[in-house]
């Protein structure tokens, strides 16, 4: 196999996602597995290598036709009077994000980029840019229109999926049904298959309410709609467990007798999740034909400019890409073998008639 070409959006440019960008990049090892192609802008990333005193290499094109795969490919997607303003979030930071999303797009479509990594954007100026989405995984996921897809934030010792992800808290209650956990779990079990090669996933699914509902004196979501829904995906041979009280279940470390778990919302999965993975943590959109990953961190204006980010996450979120890129190639060639194998006994089968 050739060397995959990662394609790595920029985010904000005025948050943390440069800083992370080169400190990754900088490891030499890294360009030996693939070949970082980042939609940005040449003259900020110029900035932030000066600002962390970096000697790193990059060169800067205009389209994928350029590519060179021992290099740190940068293709300017943004102004030339594009400004930095660390840690504020400014229209033009989100237009910029936007721009270098929307490229880096239209390359995975036309498969001039093999997977895709997204550093952090902020969710509120990019709007301003005509972007009308939550989030990278709901814009993504029309882009490539996929209809059922699940946010995975994981390392190596959890991976978590929610219900529900980027809504108001007062929704989950009456966003939740029976129909939307039997498709998250059929994404969830799938990615675990194809994805990360589990032959017989084990997932955990947690409760809504506290205590489990108590058997509907704290709340009934529990006996109407989550367990109706574990049933089904059991009998639909999905290895299904629950429903688990959150508290109790991360509290004890039950979430390691399990291959994954679904969360019924954002902050339920993602609060336990941070305290364990908070370094290497990683944001995967499982459900999309094509592969996204991105830190399971956000701008951190607090500390952008100040050298502090903490690269692990992005780094392990370029990994991540490729070794689900590569599992899906090995997918794809066993299933296309066995389709070969069975066209050759029915042309024995053909074959042993005529004689």
């Amino acid at each position: 196999m050739s060397k995959i070409k990662i394609g790595i959006t920029h985010g904000d440019i005025n948050g943390v996602s440069y800083e992370i960008i080169i400190k990754a990049l900088s490891e030499p090892r890294l360009l030996n597995n693939f070949t970082p192609v980042i939609y940005g802008s040449p003259k900020v990333f110029a900035y932030y290598k000066k600002a962390l005193n970096s000697n790193i290499q990059t060169n800067s094109i205009n389209s994928g036709d350029e590519i060179k795969t021992k290099n740190i490919n940068i293709i300017n997607c943004n102004s030339e009077d594009i400004r930095v303003e660390i840690g504020k979030s400014t229209e033009a930071a989100g237009l910029a994000s936007y721009q270098a999303l929307e490229k880096a797009t239209e390359d995975l479509k036309n498969n001039i980029i093999d997977v895709l990594v997204t550093a952090p954007i902020n969710k509120n100026n990019i709007q301003a840019a005509g972007f009308n989405f939550p989030g990278h995984t709901e814009y993504l996921a029309k882009e490539f229109g996929a209809d059922e897809h699940l946010m995975i934030l994981m390392n190596e010792q959890i991976k978590i999926g929610v219900v529900t992800g980027h809504i108001p808290i007062k929704d989950v209650a009456s966003t939740i049904t029976k129909e939307l956990i039997l498709k998250k779990l059929n994404v969830l079990n799938e990615t675990l298959k194809s994805d990360f090669v589990i032959n017989k996933p084990k997932i955990a699914v947690l409760s809504l309410n506290t205590h489990c509902g108590d058997h509907g004196v704290i709340g009934d979501e529990e006996t109407e709609v989550i367990i109706p829904a574990i049933e089904e995906a059991k009998e639909n041979g999905i290895l299904t467990f629950g429903p688990y009280p959150a508290d109790g279940f991360f509290g004890a470390f039950e979430f390691k007798k399990f291959d994954a778990v679904l969360a019924m919302y954002h902050d339920q999965g993602l609060a336990p999740f941070k305290v364990i993975a908070f370094e290497d943590g990683v944001n995967f959109t499982a459900g999309l034909p094509i592969v996204r990953t991105s830190p399971s961190h956000g701008t951190a204006y607090e500390i952008a400019g100040e050298n502090l980010a903490n690269e692990h996450s992005f780094r392990s979120a370029l990994y991540l890409a490729m070794d689900i890129y590569k599992n899906r190639n090995e997918q794809y060639n066993l299933e296309k073998n066995a389709v070969n194998i069975d066209e050759f006994k029915d042309l024995s089968e053909i074959n042993k008639t005529d004689e």
